[in-house]
Formats: structure tokens, C-alpha cells, sequence
């Protein structure tokens, strides 16, 4: 096959690759011509996607895969579309489609008769037949279910791990008809291969949920389901702390009985997907009163992480060295969406303290583009909250953190018994001097 990607991110180029390293010859489309260019140069656009770069140099010079930033140009000369680009969700919980809107009716133009489109982008319920279909429709002059098909398959996988999480997960589609549902099955068996799952009952592969609408919830369920956990088990963990119970021992005694999954209370839910499709699911339904609780309840935790820092130091901050260790939203990847630092900086400078960041994989020019003050090992400082769980954090001690008084890990991967004399905090559980 002949296949466009459109949106060459974190999800969509190794999505390319994948598909190119099947077999088939893939155009990918991307509004950005520096992107574009540096995957025709081989290199890849951005780091941490294992085994990215070493795909890219197979694909890239054999011709199976190459950029433009001529989608609709792509989308003529293709059998089948992949849409992978971003939605995004402003502060009251709507939509953006912009940047999706504009997309589409690129695809539009280009589209001809016989094309499969495949959105995989996270919607809210609804959108592949009520707003991609008229578009499409509308900008082709093709008729969907006739002259095309358009199906919906929800990307589920994290980056730094997308191509063995391509394999280990069923691929889920929802079509808009019957026939377009058999051709997006037939198209993602030849570009995808699957490992056997034998605690699956239906068998790992692709699994048709019946409709477009079937297959959008499920992705929002499944986020949706992560962020309501946490939240109870931050809600937990702050009840524990109050009454001097250790939340992790809890935790690991209720899920040592099969039908208790309780995730781990932390400092910040962040990224791109845990924070977000909650709130697409809430667009589509506003009276989920338990999906809003625990949306609210850990947009809630870097201020709660903040006053139990602000506790142990004696219930002020104010003039304080307070280093912030993580920008990213999680450990190991280089990336800052929704991430807990900006509600922990925003909470630390409300107490009048004197706020750095840390990250081992930002430069302080970076960190200084976010407005942030670079912090450095060795500097003096007086409270530390882990943010971010990055691998080398674990081998902190206070000799690294000269002068700190009080240690707040948000994320606990710290040793308490490297920081003596502090006061160590880790959310979840009672105070302690070390």
C-alpha cells in the first residue's frame, strides 16, 4: 500500500516507521518543513523514542518512507490515511480543533474515491461522524460509506516505548459502516504485528468495536479510568499522612487481592493524555460528578505538595531556596505538556520562596525560556520537592543538596537515608527526621 501519515509527533512518525518497516511506502505530512527536513535527512526530530533513530536510518534512505509539507498533494497519491494530529483543550475543559480542522480539509482536497481514512487522534465521542465526515464530505465532494470510508482507531501507547507498545496492545477501530470497518481491520493486519497475549480472551490483533462512537470512549475510558484512580489514591494518601499510616503499605496489602488496582498518589498528573481526555469525556458528559472529583482533586496535589513543604519548614517559605527537581511530566522523557512543575513553581512562588528548577534533561537556557531559574548541584538550598521521577534522582543525597533543611518527594524514588538531618516527606505518608 500507498500510506499518508499526517502529523509526524511523537506518535506519528514512529507510526510511519512502523508501517514503512511493514512493507509499505509511506508519505508522512507535517505542517512544520524544519521536522520534515530532518526526517529526510535521516535524523530524527526529537530524542527518547527507543529505537526511533536506528528505524529511521533503514526507512528513510530506502525510500519507504519520506516528509512534505504538501498533505493534500500526499493524500492523492495514497490508499489510505492516517490522521495523528494534535487536539488541544483550553483551560475550561473545550476542544481546540483547530489545528485538526485544518488538517482535514487538506486531506480533503486530496482525497479520491476509494481511500481509507483513519483518524487516531483522542476525540470526544462523536466527532469522527459529526464533524470529520461533513468536513471530509464537504471538501472532496466524495460521499462517505460510498466513495470512501472513515474509521476511528485510537492510538494507546506511550512515548519512549510506542513500537513495543504498537505490538503488546489489540488495535481498536470503530468505523462508520461495515465495509469501511473490514478495510481498516485488513489495513492495520498488514502494518501491524502483534504479541501473543494469552491473558487476553479475544486474542491480541485487531479488535472491532462495533462503531466510530464504541471506539472513542473506549480510548477516553481507559485515560479516564487512570485519572479517577489516582485521584483516590492521592485522597488516600493524604488521609494516611494525617493519621500516620504508610499509604504504599496499604496499597501493596489491597492489590495483593485480584480485585483491587489501586494506582500510587503523587504530586502531578501530567502529559498529554491523563490530564486531557478526562476533560473530553466531561465535554461530552458534565453531569460525570466522579470524573470531575478526581480531575479536581489532582490538579489539586502540587499546591498540597507545596504546603506540606511549607509544614515541615515551620509554615513559611517566604525567602527560601526551594528547588523544583523535574520539568518533565514524568521520568526519562524530555517533554513539559501539563506537566506539575508550572503548578508547583506557580504554588512555590505564591509562598514568597526563591524558586529554581532542575532537570537533567533540559540546559538552563531551556529551563530560562520557561521563565525559570536554573538550578545546579552544589548550590545552597533550603526545601527540595521531586517532581519528576527521572532515574538519576534516585541516587540524590545532601551532599548534592547543600544546606536543605526539608525533602518532599512527590514521586518516591528518593532514599530517605541519604538526607540526614532533614525533614523528609513523601506523599502518601507521615512526616519524618532523618
Amino acid at each position: 500500500m500507498k500510506i499518508t501519515v499526517v502529523g509526524l509527533g511523537k506518535i506519528g512518525l514512529p507510526l510511519a516507521v512502523q508501517f514503512a518497516r511493514s512493507g509499505h511506502t509511506i508519505l508522512g505530512a507535517d505542517v512544520s518543513q524544519a521536522v520534515v527536513d530532518q526526517i529526510n535527512s535521516g535524523q530524527e526530530p526529537f530524542p527518547g523514542e527507543a529505537h526511533l533513530q536506528e528505524y529511521l536510518s533503514e526507512v528513510v534512505p530506502s525510500g519507504a518512507l519520506h516528509a512534505t509539507v504538501d498533505t493534500a498533494s500526499a493524500v492523492g497519491e495514497s490508499d489510505a490515511v492516517v490522521v495523528v494530529v494534535p487536539l488541544f483543550v483550553d483551560e475550561e475543559a473545550r476542544p481546540d480543533f483547530g489545528w485538526m480542522d485544518s488538517a482535514t480539509e487538506d486531506i480533503a482536497r486530496g482525497l479520491t474515491p476509494d481511500t481509507l481514512v483513519i483518524y487516531e487522534t483522542t476525540l470526544p465521542v462523536g466527532t469522527t461522524r459529526t464533524r470529520w465526515r461533513p468536513k471530509l464530505e464537504e471538501g472532496s465532494g466524495l460521499t462517505e460509506g460510498r466513495d470512501f470510508h472513515l474509521v476511528f482507531s485510537p492510538e494507546r501507547v506511550l512515548t519512549g516505548r510506542v513500537f513495543a507498545d504498537l505490538r503488546k496492545y489489540p488495535k481498536l477501530i470503530g468505523g462508520l459502516s461495515e465495509g469501511g470497518a473490514k478495510q481498516a481491520t485488513a489495513f492495520y493486519d498488514q502494518v501491524l504485528q502483534f504479541d501473543e497475549r494469552a491473558d487476553l480472551d479475544r486474542g491480541n490483533g485487531v479488535w472491532d468495536l462495533g462503531s466510530a462512537e464504541a471506539a472513542e470512549m473506549a480510548k477516553l475510558a481507559e485515560t479516564t479510568y487512570r485519572d479517577v484512580n489516582i485521584g483516590l489514591a492521592n485522597q488516600f494518601g493524604a488521609f494516611a499522612a494525617k493519621n500516620g499510616i504508610d499509604v504504599y503499605q496499604v496499597i501493596e496489602a489491597s492489590n495483593s487481592q485480584p480485585y483491587s488496582h489501586i494506582h500510587r498518589p503523587g504530586i502531578a498528573v501530567g502529559g498529554h493524555c491523563i490530564p486531557v481526555y478526562p476533560r473530553l469525556y466531561l465535554w461530552n458528559d458534565p453531569d460525570a460528578t466522579v470524573v470531575r472529583a478526581a480531575r479536581e482533586a489532582n490538579a489539586a496535589m502540587p499546591a498540597y505538595t507545596v504546603g506540606l513543604a511549607a509544614g515541615a519548614a515551620g509554615g513559611d517559605l517566604r525567602g527560601k531556596a526551594a528547588v523544583v527537581l523535574g520539568a518533565s511530566y514524568r521520568g526519562g522523557v524530555k517533554e513539559t505538556a501539563f506537566s506539575g512543575v508550572f503548578a508547583t513553581v506557580d504554588a512555590l512562588n505564591a509562598t514568597g520562596a526563591e524558586v529554581l528548577v532542575h532537570d537533567p534533561m533540559y540546559s538552563a537556557d531551556e529551563l530560562a525560556k520557561f521563565g525559570w531559574k536554573a538550578y545546579e548541584f552544589g548550590q545552597p538550598v533550603d526545601v527540595a520537592i521531586v517532581q519528576a521521577d527521572h532515574a538519576s534522582y534516585a541516587d540524590l543525597s545532601s551532599s548534592q543538596l547543600p544546606g536543605v533543611s526539608v525533602v518532599v518527594d512527590g514521586r518516591k524514588i528518593l532514599d530517605p537515608s541519604k538526607f540526614d538531618g532533614a525533614r523528609f516527606l513523601v506523599v502518601g505518608q507521615a512526616s519524618k527526621k532523618v
